[in-house]
């Protein structure tokens, strides 16, 4: 884990609310996620997770509350209009092009810079004047010797290499992972990890992470959302030893995991 700098807040929401026909999936969620650090958001199935991201990123609408990012209100932009400000969320871009190459995957995202061009139906040529970049990011993500392989043949955790790498072709500011190591092998876990570290470097991330031990290597500061509500915040060392979280939901597996 690296030390949380002495950042502003980047990214932070204020009372941010969302009702499905009288279910309230978030309800009054305020977070404040610090420029430049890694933040994690936990909890049990249910508990709201994947309704706040997609508030954050704009596929859904809250019912009320605000976000703002570095400084702007984004509470009623379009998902388009986040992404242009820097703040991109993983699964926007990955296996776009499951049949073209690594490296085309790569430098598809990176043509982002041309607006609404689309360089993919024109001359191979046009497109590269990318393949510098396209193969620097590859070798970021440990994926060089895959570049000339399709996307779809990459076994699952270079996937999800891949899918880093096309999010950091759209130079974000902040990254939003989803589950980054869902269904992965111990191996592939642990290079997903390293990776994350490195590109994280320079950049904000907040990641939705089942996986507590990736959470405690990785994260600065986690928030713990119980039944769409912020439950704890703070370290891991911190929420781990909160007995209401470990009431609802961490038990003795994150309470094991802090004192070992």
């Amino acid at each position: 884990m690296t030390a949380p700098q002495d950042t502003g807040t980047l990214l932070e929401t204020d009372g941010l609310t969302k009702e499905f026909r009288g279910f309230v999936a978030v309800s009054d969620v305020r977070i404040a996620i610090r420029e430049g650090t890694i933040h994690g958001l936990i909890g049990p199935n249910g508990a709201g997770k994947t309704t706040c991201f997609n508030l954050l990123t704009k596929f859904l609408q809250p019912t009320r509350g605000t976000i703002r990012f570095a400084g702007q209100d984004i509470t009623r932009l379009k998902p388009a209009d986040v992404a242009r400000l820097g703040l991109i969320r993983s699964f926007q871009i990955s296996a776009v092009f499951p049949n073209l190459t690594v490296l085309e995957n790569v430098r598809l995202a990176l043509q982002r810079e041309r607006g609404a061009s689309f360089d993919f139906w024109r001359a191979e040529g046009t497109l590269r004047r990318y393949d510098d970049r396209a193969m620097a990011l590859l070798e970021d993500v440990g994926l060089t010797e895959y570049a000339t392989a399709t996307a779809g043949s990459l076994p699952y955790g270079r996937k999800r290499a891949l899918e880093i790498a096309t999010t950091l072709a759209m130079n974000p500011r902040m990254m939003l992972l989803d589950e980054p190591t869902a269904g992965m092998t111990n191996e592939d876990v642990d290079r997903i990890v390293a990776l994350v570290k490195r590109v994280a470097q320079g950049r904000t991330v907040l990641m939705v992470e089942h996986n507590l031990k990736v959470v405690e290597g990785l994260c600065d500061t986690i928030t713990v959302l119980t039944r769409g509500r912020v439950l704890a915040e703070g370290s891991y060392a911190e929420v781990s030893r909160n007995p209401e979280v470990i009431a609802a939901y961490l038990g003795t597996e994150v309470s094991s995991a802090a004192h070992g």
